[in-house]
């Protein structure tokens, strides 16, 4: 069979497959949207995100106060007309630092994603396109990772670095990149046997250029599905370092380290640690049913329905 016939044939799949074609994975990604907004639970978690995104991004306009004002007469104060949430230990607004802690939440959710899916991604398809020894090598990799309790590993990563907002991007992204190389390597697996690799390995096309431009875009719906996953569980990473006091460090406000504040102070002020604890709860499960959401759309065994 001649390469034009190979390239024509794929062209076929490529449109039936609803994938690495222009027109047909608009169409395939137009799909996903119109499932996904019939999930009302999904949608209203996305409204809740962008919201939040909304917040951390103006939170110099929307902050009633600076997060790190102190009125030490006015300390322990519950909800009122001046402090709607009221005020920590040293008279600081509750309210002011929770939505300044959206930054820190929000930030080493995409930051700390970020560097998880960068390894992954990498990892995962050298392991899968190449096999071999670069397989069972990154897949001993895989498993050491793995074979950590993951919140462990974070604590002995960040007792190592030291505390401080940077070194948990570095701590959460580093250790977090196993789920996604496992599921990328299996795909690229099945991928590269697919025709259209095969059609694109004919044409001469480098290995670079086959997985950048065949074989990544194919997982990306994978991939999208497991970082909007994975970013509540990095948001409760941070929450759970602060409160341990091996995260973000005073002055700079985030909700673990809100809460470890108000340990002393539970029956004087029992909203001190509510709200906080309140704002990572929704965060986690907004990012949750979203992710469930994606999932479901798309989900390509859903797609005629």
């Amino acid at each position: 069979m001649k390469i034009t016939d190979i390239l024509f044939r794929n062209n076929k799949i490529y449109e039936e497959l609803g994938i690495d074609d222009k027109l047909s994975s608009t169409g395939l990604y137009s799909d996903a949207w119109k499932r996904l907004k019939k999930n009302k639970a999904a949608m209203l978690s996305l409204v809740i995100i962008i919201a939040l995104v909304f917040v951390a991004i103006f939170a110099d306009f929307i902050s009633p106060y600076s997060p790190e004002e102190q009125d030490l007469r006015n300390k322990l104060q519950g909800p009122s007309s001046e402090h709607l949430l009221g005020t920590d230990h040293l008279g600081r607004d509750i309210l002011s630092r929770i939505i300044y802690g959206s930054r820190v939440s929000l930030s080493v959710g995409i930051v700390a994603e970020s560097i998880a899916v960068v390894i992954g991604i990498i990892m995962g398809t050298m392991a899968g396109f190449y096999g071999g020894k670069v397989d069972y090598l990154i897949s001993i990799l895989i498993e050491v990772f793995a074979s950590f309790p993951f919140i462990l590993f974070a604590i002995a990563v960040m007792f190592v670095l030291g505390p401080g907002i940077t070194n948990v991007f570095i701590a959460i992204g580093v250790i977090g990149w196993t789920t996604l190389a496992r599921t990328v390597r299996g795909q690229v697996i099945q991928l590269k046997e697919k025709e259209y690799i095969e059609a694109a390995k004919a044409s001469s096309s480098s290995s670079i250029r086959t997985i950048i431009k065949h074989i990544i875009p194919n997982c990306l719906s994978t991939i999208i599905v497991i970082v909007t996953l994975h970013i509540p569980g990095d948001i409760m990473t941070e929450a759970t370092l602060s409160f341990l006091g091996l995260g973000v460090q005073p002055p700079m406000p985030s909700w673990g380290e809100m809460i470890n504040n108000s340990r002393k102070f539970m029956r004087q002020a029992p909203t001190y640690s509510l709200f906080p604890g309140i704002a990572i709860m929704l965060t986690v499960l907004s990012f949750n049913t979203l992710g469930d959401g994606l999932r479901d759309a798309l989900d390509p065994r859903l797609k005629n329905l």
